[in-house]
């Protein structure tokens, strides 16, 4: 061990890596709480909690490598793809924790939230207004009834690890809880559309494909100034912004 790597750092926590530890620091004491009983009750591969000591949480490194990173192509196989499609419907067929997560906001709030940040993106010149416009059009479909399921809530492609073909790990699960299905599917598929069918087919039950398509826009949409406001950067190819305009 000759390192400490910073993985990720902003104003709410930050992700150290140090030899084969993850050290995450989350100043929100329900996040953490909600993550260690997530990474508890996941009827899928989890990393190892090696302890918890507020506001640290320690977890043991995950053999193999991210299934990819938004903005870059994937080098994983089409049959990694199709085994994160089998393990997210595993998750989603597991027994439903008590608490909702992230992928659970009712449609109401949804709505509030996008004709907040619809106005900011607008308003500071951020985005075109007709390409706003088009996008809620879209994300409309993600707005319908659905049947609860233990959803990740925040499940980027970088947060799925895999060794070869298969699923060694899911990672981050601080969003976890009572939710829609199809916006983890979305979420893995963002910025990947060619893989979303390997997706599908491991995943093995019909997917309305309106409706993730509707779920790009509304997650895209909504974390575009978030994003801007932490250092990151929606422009880059095959992030957010290009998701919007795939949508023209």
């Amino acid at each position: 061990m000759d390192e400490v790597k910073v993985v990720v750092a902003h104003s709410e926590r930050a992700t150290l890596r140090v030899g084969d530890v993850f050290l995450k620091v989350d100043a929100d004491q329900a996040r953490r709480d909600v993550e260690v009983e997530a990474l508890a009750l996941a009827p899928v591969p989890t990393p190892e909690v090696l302890w918890h000591k507020p506001p640290v949480l320690a977890i043991a490194a995950l053999p193999g490598a991210a299934l990819a990173h938004l903005g870059e192509p994937s080098t994983s196989s089409p049959a990694a793809w199709a085994a994160a499609g089998a393990t997210l419907r595993a998750l989603h067929d597991g027994p439903l924790p008590p608490w909702p997560g992230r992928a659970g906001r009712g449609a109401d709030e949804l709505r509030a939230a996008l004709a907040e940040e619809s106005a900011w993106l607008v308003s500071n010149g951020v985005l075109p207004a007709d390409l706003v416009t088009r996008n809620l059009q879209v994300a409309e479909a993600a707005l319908r009834p659905w049947t609860p399921a233990f959803t990740h809530g925040d499940l980027q492609v970088a947060h799925v690890f895999v060794d070869g073909d298969e699923v060694t790990g899911i990672i981050d699960w601080s969003e976890a809880g009572q939710g829609d299905a199809l916006y983890d599917l979305a979420t893995l598929a963002l910025g990947h559309k060619e893989h979303l069918g390997d997706l599908v087919d491991g995943y093995g039950r019909d997917v309305d494909l309106d409706v993730i398509h509707a779920w790009w826009s509304l997650r895209s949409l909504l974390a575009i100034r978030w994003l801007i406001e932490h250092g990151f950067d929606p422009f880059t190819p095959g992030c957010e912004v290009d998701v919007l305009r795939a949508r023209m």
